[in-house]
């Protein structure tokens, strides 16, 4: 089943931790789980669209953004729930791990 595992940080830090998003990177590439991880632009560069009007930045809540996403295929939830806790901001609560849904609902 697929998982989007995705980072939040606070705007505008850059993110800590480098060195262990590589090695989760090289862990989750070589055990064959890895389908895509990106780290997403600076939040200045978001466009939220409301209604048809386009509207600079991201939403307003000023908390904790989108900054990276990791899309692994994994046996199980529990399994995706393991590699995010590698990720450093998962000591601060800062990490999700969500199912990816096909087009009849979960993927199994």
């Amino acid at each position: 089943m697929k998982y989007l595992i995705l980072i939040y940080r606070d705007p505008p830090t850059a993110g800590p931790g480098h060195a262990a998003h590589a090695a989760l990177t090289r862990e989750l590439a070589g055990g064959g789980e890895l389908i895509l991880a990106e780290t997403l632009a600076d939040s200045s560069q978001t466009r939220r669209v409301h209604a048809g009007t386009v509207i600079d930045g991201p939403l307003p809540d000023g908390g904790a953004q989108p900054a990276a996403f990791y899309l692994v295929e994994c046996e199980s939830l529990d399994c995706a729930v393991e590699h995010a806790a590698q990720a450093p901001e998962a000591a601060a609560g800062r990490v999700e791990v969500r199912p990816v849904l096909c087009r009849g609902g979960l993927e199994m």
